[in-house]
């Protein structure tokens, strides 16, 4: 079968290698569709130690679906649709083997790769069920890539006040105002907090959600936030130590959260409740998909990803 494997910083090379065959209660799934995701970067973006490469083959990948080719699991047949989420982040494969307990039933109709983008938004559902209701409050969404893209859908459609963005692209921020954001804020040119303070008459917001990972704007939403106003951390830092305004987090009684299904045990329920608003027809992510390529084409799309060229936001590879 073919795979890809990251041999030095940025760079994949496709290798031909054995199919894998699944353990018990494992099933072997044949990958139709598969999609880069930011958090790929921390591997494929730094330059590692020389000995830990080449990293282990199908890494650093972890948004599948395909269909389940084999099946020791009692859960899961054979011709099944499924999310694979990938235990080791090695989904540069066309066949791979995971626990039944990490894969979703996808629906048998429709474009897998729209399904796989139930993933994402997922793990984006569980964040939003754990900041708690957005009704009538002004809530600010810092970043809008993918993932703040998909924050600025479930919070327009809760009911908030304000929907305001922020994102240093304007092909970003132009999507966001199509699918609910009420106010944009490019910060290389307009103040965040200038504008906040504007829409809401000086009481700046009631909720800030993180969803950059960067430090700058993580110490915005302290600015941003009203007092004792409620922050959610959900995009993953890249260092792991942080100069945080903490005499400011303390001055406005700020509640913060951070949230991770991947590490709450409630991931397959949030991915389960996505498909099935999808399913209703209750939640599009369609837009999400900007770019499609074949597998072969690995190395193009992650570069097109990292460097973030072409207006791209979900770069998604077919087999």
């Amino acid at each position: 079968m073919r795979a890809a494997q990251l041999t030095s910083p940025k760079t994949l090379e496709i290798i031909e290698t054995d199919v894998p065959t699944p353990n018990e209660n494992e099933i072997l799934v044949k990958l139709e569709t598969i999609s880069v995701c930011g958090s790929d970067l921390r591997k494929y973006d730094a330059v590692l130690p020389e000995e830990e490469y080449p990293l282990e083959i199908g890494k650093p990948n972890h948004e599948c679906i395909g269909i389940v080719v084999e099946s020791k699991s009692n859960i899961y047949k054979v011709g099944d649709r499924v999310i694979v989420l990938a235990s080791k982040s090695d989904g540069l494969k066309e066949y791979m083997t995971e626990h039944e307990t990490n894969a979703v039933l996808v629906p048998n109709y429709g474009d897998p790769a729209v399904w796989l983008m139930c993933q994402p938004m997922g793990t984006v559902l569980f964040s939003c069920q754990e900041t708690g209701s957005f009704l009538g409050k002004n809530v600010a969404i810092l970043g809008q890539g993918p993932i703040g893209l998909n924050f600025t859908s479930l919070v327009a459609a809760g009911g908030a006040k304000n929907v305001i963005t922020t994102d240093l692209l304007d092909n970003r921020l132009e999507v966001s105002k199509n699918i609910g954001a009420t106010h944009t804020i490019n910060p290389s040119i307009s103040n965040p907090l200038e504008v906040v303070e504007e829409i809401t008459n000086g009481e700046l917001v009631d909720i800030v959600i993180e969803a950059a990972g960067e430090e700058s704007t993580l110490n915005q939403c302290f600015d941003l936030v009203k007092r004792q106003g409620f922050v959610t951390l959900f995009g993953v830092q890249w260092n792991e130590n942080l100069n945080l305004e903490i005499g400011t987090m303390f001055d406005k009684q700020i509640k913060l959260i951070a949230t991770s299904s991947a590490r709450s045990g409630r991931r397959n329920i949030a991915v389960e409740q996505t498909i099935s608003l999808v399913d209703q027809n209750r939640l599009t992510l369609d837009h999400l998909i900007t770019h499609r390529k074949t597998f072969d084409d690995v190395q193009q799309a992650y570069d097109m990803y990292s460097d973030k060229t072409d207006d791209c936001l979900k770069v998604v590879m077919e087999f």
